[in-house]
């Protein structure tokens, strides 16, 4: 009888430690899906985001990868600029929004950073070029797309668009505006590698612009209102 209960006893410590082992690996699986780069946080995702804000000018601290307090502060700027929740937390809508992929993302990480892109893409076509030919504003996400391969420019879409006094859409806040379906195919169109810009990195409205250093800029075409330049 005591050997018998004793397995008993036994069978049931093992069933128990199971549970437990289960429970912990559920936890910490879960803590690191919910990892945000935060005030304390370090890291390589912390060292992307100091790189790419102090690139677009919110960020003027050094790139060590610490999350302090300078970080933080340059965060709350990105997001009071960008139409996001000021909390100073680089959560996965401000992550998207820098064209960060957090190092939780799972395999479907490229498929969700594509249609972010597109949907990026979409917002300053809609923001810039709403109401132009469909031409124009493939054209203008085409501008983005050209700057991306660039060496002059940040090598990303999200980084071409946030850069400091790039756009007026980011500037006056229309790039927060939802797109039209329009806008959307543009975006696509533009990342799949139409180019009617014929290899522009600039445009403006001749119009209403009164910068003389892009009035010099060699043109490449003309589309509605906007003149693309190199």
């Amino acid at each position: 009888m005591k050997i018998k209960s004793k397995r008993k006893m036994f069978f049931i410590a093992t069933i128990c430690l199971s549970i437990i082992g289960i429970m912990f690996y559920i936890f910490f699986k879960n803590s690191e899906v919910e990892a945000l780069s935060k005030y304390g946080s370090r890291g390589d995702e912390v060292v992307q985001i100091q790189t790419k804000l102090k690139r677009w000018g919110y960020y003027n601290g050094n790139i060590d990868g610490i999350y302090g307090s300078q970080t933080q502060e340059a965060v709350r700027y990105f997001q009071r600029k960008n139409g996001l929740t000021v909390d100073g937390i680089a959560g996965p809508a401000t992550l998207a929004a820098m064209g960060i992929t957090s190092s939780s993302s799972n395999s479907s990480s490229s498929s969700s950073s594509n249609s972010s892109n597109v949907n990026l893409l979409a917002r300053l076509i809609y923001g810039e070029a709403r109401g132009e030919p469909y031409t124009g504003q493939v054209a203008v996400g085409a501008v983005v797309m050209n700057r991306v391969k660039s060496s002059s420019f940040p090598n990303s879409i999200s980084g071409v668009i946030y850069q400091s006094g790039a756009f007026d859409a980011v500037s006056d806040g229309q790039i927060n505006l939802t797109p039209d379906s329009t806008a959307k195919k543009a975006a696509q169109d533009a990342i799949n590698g139409w180019d009617p810009s014929y290899g522009a990195i600039y445009y403006f409205n001749p119009s209403t612009a009164t910068n003389k250093w892009i009035w010099s800029r060699p043109m490449t075409v003309t589309i509605g209102r906007h003149r693309f330049c190199k």
